[in-house]
């Protein structure tokens, strides 16, 4: 299995630079469990999700705790056939049988009950894509019913699901859709945008 991130953090300020480097010592944290890879584009992180999503969560917390308008953006992606697999990717969480969707949508709520505060109104929209299986439809609906009880749900959107909360129990509900919906071992990707700090009224 592979799973990762090709990720692009945006700070609306002169300061870009120093938002950026100094939103980067969030990471230091889970370094030891995620190979980092950095370009003029992008940063390609590439780990288990436990490890990815929080490391995800905690960048973008960072950033926008200068208080300054931040957007990340993220593609994500798990098994992918055009990748190798990585044994830092290794995670509980994926592979076996896959268990009943109702079993699956509890697990994600439970999962979001217990994600930290992070102080850090955020509101995101992300995109669940369900590769190579003719159910796809049903475990995109079933996530989209399970977003909808998560307590961070702020509406549908073309070609998209609008969440609005804390930083924590938001990148929980897109970690949870990641990992519970679509096969345990199948290629399933995620088009995240997050943003924070935002001067445009709702």
């Amino acid at each position: 299995m592979f799973s990762g991130a090709q990720v692009s953090l945006y700070p609306m300020t002169d300061d870009f630079v120093g938002v950026i480097t100094g939103a980067l010592a969030a990471l230091d944290p889970y370094r030891e469990r995620l190979r980092i890879e950095t370009d003029d584009i992008s940063t390609l992180i590439v780990g288990p999700p436990e490890v990815l999503f929080p490391a995800l969560r905690d960048l973008f917390s960072a950033a926008a705790g200068t208080g300054r308008h931040c957007v990340l953006s993220a593609a994500i992606s798990r098994g992918c056939p055009g990748e190798p697999d990585d044994e830092i990717c290794a995670t509980p969480l994926l592979g076996g049988p896959r268990e009943p969707l109702e079993a699956r949508k509890q697990a994600a709520l439970a999962e979001v009950a217990r994600a930290p505060d992070k102080a850090t109104p955020t509101a995101a929209q992300f995109s669940l894509y369900v590769m190579g299986t003719g159910d796809h439809m049903d475990e995109i609906y079933d996530c989209i019913d399970f977003l909808k009880r998560s307590g961070v749900f702020g509406r549908s959107k073309n070609f998209c699901t609008r969440l609005d909360g804390d930083a924590g129990a938001v990148f929980a509900a897109i970690e949870a859709a990641f990992c519970r919906f679509g096969p345990p071992e199948g290629h399933v990707t995620i088009d995240l945008t997050a943003s924070a700090n935002s001067p445009t009224p709702r």
